[in-house]
């Protein structure tokens, strides 16, 4: 028996009574995490005191509050770190065909980079980076 026929053949008998014991599956799986969520719930002890209930941060005494304001430079900064990350993660391909590419590839890669410089270069002249205030 051939791949082709056994492509054609598994094509041929794909209904969905196929899929019936991957469905038994989930349902089975998300009955006993809803019984055992259930039976902790039910059984589990219930005493709750004030060193239960006091924030834990490593050891630390808390003070002040969470909900502080924090300058939305850090959150800038962190999206523009992974946009630039990201970016990085495209030239591995390249790296890895750069023979097979041939000057249609180089050229593609060339236009990918300017469009990243041209961003960075809009970044730096609107001051995102600057954290001076």
């Amino acid at each position: 028996m051939n791949w082709l026929t056994f492509l054609l053949d598994a094509s041929a008998t794909s209904n969905a009574y196929g899929y019936l014991p991957i469905g038994l599956q989930l349902i089975f799986a998300a009955g006993f995490v809803a019984t055992m969520i259930a039976v902790s719930q039910w059984l589990g002890p219930k005493r709750k005191t004030s060193d239960k209930l006091e924030t834990f941060a490593s050891g630390i005494e808390s003070h002040g509050d969470a909900r502080q304001p924090m300058a939305i430079k850090y959150f800038l900064v962190a999206i523009l770190f992974v946009l630039f990350d990201v970016e990085v993660i495209f030239f591995y391909p390249y790296a890895v065909n750069f023979r097979e590419l041939g000057w249609e590839g180089f050229w593609a890669v060339l236009m990918f980079v300017s469009f990243f410089l041209t961003g960075f270069v809009y970044i730096i002249k609107k001051g995102a980076l600057k954290w001076e205030d």
